[in-house]
């Protein structure tokens, strides 16, 4: 098959749950030998790197500020894709998604998938009008796409109660593998097993500052290590490093990738993720994979990711989080027989063979589906050559 694969910044993945999901999609796709084609920005993925891992990529310019660049770069992208062949086009992000409409009227016949990862009009850091914007976005994906994707159970049960349309669950996947080396931890004076890691963007709904307002009130020579940068929330950054100004115990790493991130990730005492909402936490699933016992906030998103051994506590209770981390600090033996049940519950549950193999049934059914309506389209095929003239 030929699949356009539009609503991310880009590939390889530098930071970002939707970029990291695409990422391991397009090039599983690849190696199964599909023709997949990623659309990026310039401002994320190089403009010149044209592929990746079998992956074809394609950069299209976006407005790059915060409300801006992910609809301009969709805009642009559905503008492109209308002059390609492709056998299907996958949208992600209920945002970009808002867009869906154009690929029906100017490539009417060419079947539309779409993956609902999460509800972002419920992140704190978009306005009243950002947020309006996303929740008809979301409508956009679940209705007008020919097959929708959510990624948790509990996004599944609310999309088929809200819009009352059969949607597929698949989840986030990761592949991934311990390491045993260290060196890269030498750089901010770690050492294996003595800190705390939260991998993140530093956006107020992601928690971490529940979090340090935590650890600065327990007595500890573990570190608290975080890992992620800005999301265009550089006032809520310098909220949490001024709360963190006198605590040398706590260390912003900023992002990292690569070999960086698998030691920190491999080496790390304790996974926290302190979130008031999310989809389905691909950074979870990771430290679960790296063998990391986890303390998640109650959400039921997190629960949902969590195998019996996980430990949680009460959503936006700083006491509570407090008291887990100090029960779990000292706590070797009982972290330790979480960490083994971990890692064999993501392999087992959040595997990228079995999520590529229900993704490419989706794109099937929809191919199918498409195939049985061509007579329904022929006029909207007509009117969309006619509009693609003045672009």
């Amino acid at each position: 098959m030929r699949i356009a694969i539009i609503g991310q910044k880009g590939i390889p993945a530098r930071f970002g749950g939707v970029e990291r999901h695409v990422e391991d999609l397009a090039t599983n796709l690849a190696e199964r030998g599909h023709e997949v084609y990623v659309y990026t920005r310039p401002n994320y993925t190089p403009a010149d790197l044209a592929s990746y891992k079998g992956v074809n990529l394609i950069s299209i310019k976006s407005i790059g500020t915060k409300h801006l660049d992910a609809i301009t770069h969709t805009f642009l992208a559905c503008l492109d894709v209308v002059r390609r062949d492709v056998d299907v086009v996958h949208f992600h992000s209920i945002g970009p998604s808002s867009l869906i409409w154009l690929i029906k009227v100017l490539k009417p016949q060419t079947p539309v998938v779409a993956t609902f990862h999460t509800q972002c009009y419920m992140h704190q850091k978009w306005g009243g009008f950002a947020k309006m914007y996303l929740k008809f976005g979301e409508l956009v994906c679940c209705k007008l796409s020919d097959r929708a994707i959510v990624v948790s159970r509990t996004l599944k049960a609310y999309a088929e109660k809200q819009y009352r349309k059969a949607v597929h669950y698949i989840p986030n996947g990761v592949a991934v593998s311990p390491v045993t080396e260290s060196d890269t931890l030498a750089q901010w004076e770690l050492e294996p097993r003595e800190y705390i890691l939260v991998v993140s963007r530093l956006v107020k709904h992601k928690g971490v500052h529940y979090l340090i307002e935590a650890f600065k009130k327990i007595e500890t020579d573990k570190k608290l290590v975080i890992v992620g940068d800005s999301a265009f929330t550089n006032s809520y950054v310098r909220q949490i490093h001024g709360l963190a100004v006198n605590d040398p115990r706590i260390i912003f790493t900023g992002n990292q990738t690569g070999a960086a991130l698998q030691q920190l990730f491999s080496h790390a005492y304790l996974f926290v993720q302190p979130s008031e909402s999310e989809g389905l936490s691909i950074a979870l699933l990771e430290a679960m994979a790296y063998e990391l016992a986890v303390l998640v906030s109650d959400i039921p998103e997190n629960l949902e990711a969590l195998s019996e051994s996980g430990f949680t506590f009460k959503s936006k209770s700083i006491r509570d989080l407090r008291q887990m981390l100090s029960d779990l600090l000292p706590a070797g033996e009982k972290v330790d027989q979480s960490r083994r049940k971990n890692r064999q519950h993501v392999l087992e549950n959040y595997n990228w063979k079995d999520i590529t193999d229900n993704i490419l049934k989706v794109y099937q059914e929809a191919a199918e589906s498409q195939q049985s309506n061509k007579r329904k389209f022929k006029r909207l095929r007509i009117a969309g050559k006619m509009m693609t003239m003045f672009f």
